[in-house]
Protein backbone atom coordinates (compact mmCIF):
# COMPACT_ATOMS: atom_id res chain seq x y z
CA UNK A 1 0.00 0.00 0.00
CA UNK A 2 1.27 3.27 -0.93
CA UNK A 3 0.79 5.86 1.97
CA UNK A 4 1.56 9.07 -0.15
CA UNK A 5 -1.35 10.84 -0.82
CA UNK A 6 -0.16 14.87 -1.74
CA UNK A 7 2.20 17.56 -1.33
CA UNK A 8 0.45 21.08 -0.26
CA UNK A 9 2.00 23.85 -1.97
CA UNK A 10 1.11 27.70 -1.71
CA UNK A 11 1.19 29.89 -4.36
CA UNK A 12 1.07 33.30 -4.57
CA UNK A 13 -0.91 32.98 -7.97
CA UNK A 14 -2.88 30.03 -8.55
CA UNK A 15 -3.88 30.59 -12.44
CA UNK A 16 -0.15 31.27 -13.56
CA UNK A 17 1.10 28.39 -11.25
CA UNK A 18 -1.14 25.94 -12.68
CA UNK A 19 -0.78 27.25 -16.54
CA UNK A 20 2.71 26.85 -15.77
CA UNK A 21 2.36 22.77 -14.18
CA UNK A 22 0.47 22.01 -17.09
CA UNK A 23 2.30 23.47 -19.73
CA UNK A 24 5.94 22.01 -18.20
CA UNK A 25 5.11 19.13 -15.93
CA UNK A 26 2.47 17.89 -18.09
CA UNK A 27 -0.32 18.03 -14.87
CA UNK A 28 -3.54 18.63 -15.14
CA UNK A 29 -6.27 20.38 -12.76
CA UNK A 30 -8.97 17.88 -11.88
CA UNK A 31 -10.43 19.95 -9.05
CA UNK A 32 -11.08 23.61 -8.05
CA UNK A 33 -12.61 26.13 -5.58
CA UNK A 34 -11.92 27.71 -2.29
CA UNK A 35 -10.24 26.20 0.87
CA UNK A 36 -13.90 25.50 3.05
CA UNK A 37 -13.53 26.85 6.41
CA UNK A 38 -13.08 23.48 7.79
CA UNK A 39 -10.08 22.54 6.14
CA UNK A 40 -8.24 25.62 7.13
CA UNK A 41 -8.97 25.19 10.46
CA UNK A 42 -7.64 21.44 10.13
CA UNK A 43 -4.33 23.35 9.33
CA UNK A 44 -4.67 25.45 11.64
CA UNK A 45 -4.33 28.26 8.96
CA UNK A 46 -8.03 30.04 9.30
CA UNK A 47 -6.72 32.99 6.68
CA UNK A 48 -6.59 30.20 4.19
CA UNK A 49 -10.21 30.00 4.32
CA UNK A 50 -12.12 31.03 0.97
CA UNK A 51 -8.67 31.04 -0.77
CA UNK A 52 -8.49 29.40 -4.30
CA UNK A 53 -7.10 26.08 -4.82
CA UNK A 54 -6.72 23.24 -7.43
CA UNK A 55 -5.71 19.60 -7.16
CA UNK A 56 -3.43 18.36 -9.95
CA UNK A 57 -2.53 15.11 -11.87
CA UNK A 58 0.38 13.59 -13.04
CA UNK A 59 -0.22 12.79 -17.15
CA UNK A 60 -0.02 9.09 -16.03
CA UNK A 61 -3.25 9.54 -14.25
CA UNK A 62 -1.43 8.23 -11.05
CA UNK A 63 -3.76 8.68 -8.31
CA UNK A 64 -0.99 11.36 -6.07
CA UNK A 65 -1.61 14.47 -6.08
CA UNK A 66 -0.53 18.33 -5.99
CA UNK A 67 -2.45 20.48 -4.25
CA UNK A 68 -1.91 24.38 -4.86
CA UNK A 69 -3.46 27.03 -2.74
CA UNK A 70 -3.22 30.53 -2.97
CA UNK A 71 -1.39 32.37 -0.12
CA UNK A 72 0.54 36.08 0.63
CA UNK A 73 4.47 35.21 -0.37
CA UNK A 74 6.49 35.72 2.59
CA UNK A 75 9.11 38.45 1.92
CA UNK A 76 11.58 36.64 4.80
CA UNK A 77 11.13 33.17 3.26
CA UNK A 78 14.08 31.74 1.46
CA UNK A 79 14.20 28.28 0.13
CA UNK A 80 16.46 25.40 1.15
CA UNK A 81 17.63 28.18 4.28
CA UNK A 82 14.70 26.15 6.56
CA UNK A 83 13.15 23.60 8.71
CA UNK A 84 10.05 21.97 7.08
CA UNK A 85 8.76 20.20 3.90
CA UNK A 86 12.13 21.19 1.54
CA UNK A 87 11.25 19.60 -1.56
CA UNK A 88 8.89 17.07 -3.69
CA UNK A 89 10.05 14.53 -5.65
CA UNK A 90 8.91 13.63 -9.29
CA UNK A 91 9.87 10.69 -11.03
CA UNK A 92 10.72 11.06 -14.85
CA UNK A 93 10.79 8.62 -17.87
CA UNK A 94 14.40 10.45 -18.84
CA UNK A 95 16.18 13.08 -16.74
CA UNK A 96 17.96 14.14 -19.92
CA UNK A 97 15.12 14.95 -21.94
CA UNK A 98 13.38 16.43 -19.12
CA UNK A 99 16.15 18.87 -18.33
CA UNK A 100 16.72 20.08 -22.20
CA UNK A 101 12.68 20.74 -21.18
CA UNK A 102 13.47 22.83 -18.32
CA UNK A 103 16.21 24.84 -20.08
CA UNK A 104 13.30 26.04 -21.86
CA UNK A 105 10.99 26.53 -19.29
CA UNK A 106 10.88 29.33 -16.52
CA UNK A 107 11.52 26.83 -13.81
CA UNK A 108 15.36 27.50 -12.97
CA UNK A 109 17.70 24.47 -13.12
CA UNK A 110 19.42 24.73 -9.31
CA UNK A 111 21.01 21.13 -9.54
CA UNK A 112 21.42 19.68 -13.40
CA UNK A 113 21.26 16.01 -13.76
CA UNK A 114 23.73 14.10 -11.43
CA UNK A 115 24.13 11.05 -9.93
CA UNK A 116 24.34 10.15 -6.35
CA UNK A 117 27.31 9.14 -4.64
CA UNK A 118 26.88 5.08 -3.95
CA UNK A 119 23.59 5.34 -5.55
CA UNK A 120 23.34 4.23 -9.09
CA UNK A 121 19.99 3.65 -9.62
CA UNK A 122 18.92 7.65 -8.92
CA UNK A 123 19.61 9.60 -11.27
CA UNK A 124 18.27 13.29 -10.39
CA UNK A 125 18.26 16.76 -11.32
CA UNK A 126 16.77 19.83 -9.26
CA UNK A 127 14.55 22.59 -10.09
CA UNK A 128 12.96 25.91 -8.32
CA UNK A 129 9.57 26.96 -9.07
CA UNK A 130 7.76 30.25 -9.54
CA UNK A 131 6.68 30.30 -5.64
CA UNK A 132 10.28 29.51 -4.48
CA UNK A 133 9.54 25.52 -4.36
CA UNK A 134 12.16 22.92 -5.03
CA UNK A 135 11.40 20.49 -7.22
CA UNK A 136 13.61 17.21 -7.99
CA UNK A 137 12.90 15.43 -11.03
CA UNK A 138 14.45 11.80 -10.87
CA UNK A 139 14.97 9.05 -13.21
CA UNK A 140 14.78 5.76 -11.30
CA UNK A 141 17.06 3.33 -13.08
CA UNK A 142 16.66 0.14 -10.74
CA UNK A 143 15.25 -1.14 -7.45
CA UNK A 144 17.44 -1.02 -4.12
CA UNK A 145 17.59 -4.35 -2.42
CA UNK A 146 15.13 -3.66 0.32
CA UNK A 147 12.86 -1.35 -1.49
CA UNK A 148 10.67 -0.74 -4.52
CA UNK A 149 11.37 2.92 -6.58
CA UNK A 150 8.23 3.79 -8.97
CA UNK A 151 8.70 3.39 -12.77
CA UNK A 152 7.49 6.59 -14.84
CA UNK A 153 4.70 6.33 -17.00
CA UNK A 154 4.48 9.12 -18.51
CA UNK A 155 7.85 11.93 -19.19
CA UNK A 156 6.95 13.87 -16.12
CA UNK A 157 5.09 11.42 -13.72
CA UNK A 158 3.74 11.22 -9.98
CA UNK A 159 5.09 12.56 -6.67
CA UNK A 160 7.17 9.73 -4.72
CA UNK A 161 9.06 11.08 -1.67
CA UNK A 162 8.66 14.51 -0.17
CA UNK A 163 11.92 15.95 1.62
CA UNK A 164 12.28 17.17 5.01
CA UNK A 165 14.68 19.43 6.60
CA UNK A 166 15.07 18.66 9.89
CA UNK A 167 16.73 20.67 13.15
CA UNK A 168 16.86 17.34 14.82
CA UNK A 169 16.87 14.12 12.51
CA UNK A 170 17.05 11.43 14.72
CA UNK A 171 14.46 13.08 17.19
CA UNK A 172 12.14 13.84 14.30
CA UNK A 173 12.50 9.90 13.17
CA UNK A 174 11.59 8.61 16.45
CA UNK A 175 8.09 11.22 16.32
CA UNK A 176 7.47 9.23 13.07
CA UNK A 177 8.02 6.22 14.18
CA UNK A 178 6.05 6.43 17.40
CA UNK A 179 3.40 8.64 16.51
CA UNK A 180 3.04 7.53 13.13
CA UNK A 181 4.03 4.17 13.04
CA UNK A 182 6.47 4.73 9.89
CA UNK A 183 9.73 2.66 9.71
CA UNK A 184 13.41 4.20 9.21
CA UNK A 185 15.21 2.91 5.94
CA UNK A 186 18.44 3.61 4.55
CA UNK A 187 20.71 6.34 6.65
CA UNK A 188 23.60 7.73 4.94
CA UNK A 189 26.12 10.95 4.07
CA UNK A 190 26.40 12.07 0.12
CA UNK A 191 27.74 14.88 -1.43
CA UNK A 192 24.63 17.18 -1.79
CA UNK A 193 25.83 19.80 -3.90
CA UNK A 194 22.23 22.11 -3.59
CA UNK A 195 22.93 22.12 0.01
CA UNK A 196 26.52 22.92 0.10
CA UNK A 197 25.14 25.79 -2.58
CA UNK A 198 22.58 27.05 0.12
CA UNK A 199 24.65 27.24 3.05
CA UNK A 200 27.82 28.43 1.31
CA UNK A 201 29.30 24.91 2.03
CA UNK A 202 32.09 23.48 0.87
CA UNK A 203 31.41 21.36 -2.53
CA UNK A 204 32.65 18.39 -1.18
CA UNK A 205 30.72 18.25 2.07
CA UNK A 206 28.32 15.37 3.02
CA UNK A 207 24.87 15.64 4.49
CA UNK A 208 23.30 13.38 6.44
CA UNK A 209 20.25 12.12 5.30
CA UNK A 210 17.56 8.76 6.45
CA UNK A 211 14.57 7.74 4.44
CA UNK A 212 11.29 6.98 5.69
CA UNK A 213 9.41 3.71 4.06
CA UNK A 214 6.33 1.77 4.65
CA UNK A 215 7.12 -2.41 3.73
CA UNK A 216 9.09 -1.79 0.66
CA UNK A 217 7.75 2.09 -0.22
CA UNK A 218 10.18 4.74 0.14
CA UNK A 219 8.24 8.35 0.66
CA UNK A 220 9.85 9.95 2.90
CA UNK A 221 13.43 11.64 3.20
CA UNK A 222 14.10 13.59 6.40
CA UNK A 223 17.80 15.51 6.11
CA UNK A 224 19.56 16.85 8.77
CA UNK A 225 20.37 20.83 8.31
CA UNK A 226 23.34 22.64 9.63
CA UNK A 227 22.82 25.12 12.28
CA UNK A 228 22.77 27.98 9.76
CA UNK A 229 18.98 27.15 8.98
CA UNK A 230 16.26 28.95 10.99
CA UNK A 231 12.28 28.18 11.44
CA UNK A 232 10.32 28.81 8.54
CA UNK A 233 8.59 32.20 8.42
CA UNK A 234 5.07 32.58 7.76
CA UNK A 235 1.96 34.89 8.11
CA UNK A 236 -0.06 34.62 11.34
CA UNK A 237 -2.82 31.96 10.63
CA UNK A 238 -2.15 31.18 6.82
CA UNK A 239 -0.14 28.33 5.41
CA UNK A 240 3.39 28.68 5.39
CA UNK A 241 5.43 29.16 2.22
CA UNK A 242 6.72 26.62 -0.06
CA UNK A 243 5.75 23.26 0.02
CA UNK A 244 3.26 23.47 3.37
CA UNK A 245 2.44 19.73 4.24
CA UNK A 246 2.52 16.23 3.43
CA UNK A 247 -0.79 13.99 2.97
CA UNK A 248 -0.33 10.60 3.93
CA UNK A 249 -2.92 7.68 4.27
CA UNK A 250 -2.21 6.14 7.85
CA UNK A 251 -3.57 2.20 7.60
CA UNK A 252 -4.30 1.92 11.66
CA UNK A 253 -5.72 5.63 11.50
CA UNK A 254 -8.61 4.41 13.67
CA UNK A 255 -6.19 2.88 16.43
CA UNK A 256 -3.47 5.61 16.27
CA UNK A 257 -6.47 8.56 16.74
CA UNK A 258 -6.61 8.93 20.53
CA UNK A 259 -2.99 9.28 21.00
CA UNK A 260 -2.34 12.23 18.47
CA UNK A 261 -4.08 14.69 20.89
CA UNK A 262 -1.10 16.30 21.91
CA UNK A 263 -0.30 17.06 17.90
CA UNK A 264 -3.48 17.70 16.65
CA UNK A 265 -4.50 20.57 15.41
CA UNK A 266 -8.13 20.65 14.78
CA UNK A 267 -10.61 17.37 15.51
CA UNK A 268 -10.74 15.10 12.53
CA UNK A 269 -13.47 15.72 9.47
CA UNK A 270 -14.35 13.98 6.90
CA UNK A 271 -14.03 15.99 3.48
CA UNK A 272 -15.11 15.16 -0.12
CA UNK A 273 -13.19 15.66 -3.34
CA UNK A 274 -10.55 13.97 -5.40
CA UNK A 275 -8.08 13.84 -2.39
CA UNK A 276 -10.21 12.82 0.38
CA UNK A 277 -12.97 10.99 -1.63
CA UNK A 278 -15.29 11.54 1.72
CA UNK A 279 -12.63 9.67 4.54
CA UNK A 280 -12.01 11.13 8.02
CA UNK A 281 -8.42 13.23 8.05
CA UNK A 282 -6.58 15.10 10.42
CA UNK A 283 -3.68 17.24 10.90
CA UNK A 284 -0.75 17.08 13.13
CA UNK A 285 2.30 19.35 13.95
CA UNK A 286 5.32 17.67 13.96
CA UNK A 287 8.92 18.46 15.36
CA UNK A 288 9.39 22.22 13.96
CA UNK A 289 6.11 23.01 13.92
CA UNK A 290 5.97 20.49 10.27
CA UNK A 291 2.43 19.84 8.93
CA UNK A 292 1.81 15.76 8.61
CA UNK A 293 -2.02 15.88 7.31
CA UNK A 294 -3.47 12.66 8.18
CA UNK A 295 -5.83 10.37 6.20
CA UNK A 296 -8.08 7.33 7.08
CA UNK A 297 -7.59 4.26 4.70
Amino acid sequence: MRLLRAATLTVADISKTATLYQQWLRYRSIESGVVSKALAESFGAPRSAGRPYCIMQPESGADIFLRLIEGDPHPDYRPLRTYGWAAIEICVQDVLAVNAEMEKSPFTIIGPPRELDGLPAIYPMQVQGPDNEIIYLTQIRSDLASYDLPRAQSMIDHLFILVLANSDMKGALQWVQDVLGLSFGRSMKIIYTMLANSFGADADRKFELTTVVHERDVFLEFDQYPPQAVPRPAHADQLPPGIAAASLVIPDFSERLAQWTDWMIAPPVIHDGALYAGRLSTSLRGPDGTMFEVIAP
